[in-house]
Formats: C-alpha cells, sequence, structure tokens
C-alpha cells in the first residue's frame, strides 16, 4: 500500500510538473495558465451538471425503493472527476474528464463493481470450509480457573 500511495503523492505532481513545463515551452506560459484556469472552468461546470445528473437518478432509484448501488458509485466517481479536474495539472485532468463522461465512467464503474465482487467473494471463502491455514480444535487449548463465591446474605 505504500508504494501506492508514494506514488499517487510523489510521482503524480512530478508528472504533472513534467507535462506543464512541456506545454509550457510549445506554446508559452501565458497560454498555459490559460489553458489549466480554463480546464477548471470547464470541470466546475461539468461537475456542477453531472452531479446534477446523478443526484436525480440517485433520489429517482431511492423514491422506486430499489437500492441506489449504481447511482452511489457514479456520485464517487463524479466526485473524484470534478476534483481530478479543479487540481492544477493536464494528466489529472484528462482523468477527471474521462470519470465525468457517462460512457467511460460506466467502464470505470463496472471495473469497481467487478473487483468489489471478486473482494467479497475472496472475503467469504474464508467462512466456507476450512482453510489451510485455519484452527482445528486441536491447535489450541484454553486454560481457565473459576472461583465460585456464594451470593451475599441479606440481614433480615
Amino acid at each position: 500500500m505504500v508504494p501506492l500511495l508514494l506514488l499517487l503523492f510523489v510521482g503524480v505532481p512530478l508528472v504533472e510538473l513534467y507535462v506543464i513545463v512541456q506545454v509550457g515551452q510549445a506554446i508559452g506560459v501565458l497560454p498555459t495558465i490559460a489553458l489549466l484556469v480554463l480546464s477548471s472552468l470547464i470541470g466546475t461546470a461539468l461537475l456542477r451538471s453531472q452531479g446534477r445528473a446523478v443526484w436525480r437518478r440517485f433520489r429517482a432509484v431511492l423514491a422506486s425503493g430499489r437500492p441506489p448501488a449504481r447511482e452511489t458509485i457514479d456520485g464517487a466517481l463524479v466526485i473524484v472527476g470534478g476534483a481530478l479536474m479543479l487540481a492544477p495539472g493536464f494528466v489529472t485532468d484528462a482523468f477527471g474528464a474521462l470519470l465525468l463522461a457517462p460512457p467511460s465512467r460506466a467502464l470505470a464503474r463496472r471495473g469497481i463493481a467487478r473487483h468489489a465482487r471478486s473482494r467479497l467473494l475472496a472475503g467469504f471463502a474464508g467462512f466456507g470450509g476450512a482453510a489451510p491455514h485455519a484452527r482445528t480444535r486441536q491447535d489450541y487449548d484454553v486454560d481457565s480457573t473459576a472461583r465460585e463465591i456464594d451470593p451475599p446474605t441479606l440481614p433480615r
């Protein structure tokens, strides 16, 4: 888990800086800054419109009495996509735009659901039968001592 966090918190900003510098060298500093501001504004508009659409679907599903699993995942993906679009950088903007676009969000949702299902099934596999590392009654012994205490006698 630590390498993934290290990659996210150190690697992504370094890649973003590299791409921003390369774009700045290719088109100039002011156009690069303008593109970064424009992408944040577009991200804000997309976050607002997609967030509203997901919220409407969420409420409709709740009103129909069904569990809102798909809509919950979509809502989380829209929030992550919007946060990525608001962060300065071209790489995070690209990933954020993909998460805000409904077709690619559907692909991400299917991948998340498949991953969650496999993790859930793997977690339940240990409950069904004896796993190779599971303890049996012969693997351990419990020693305990007990002492009986007479209940207190109440004066009459």
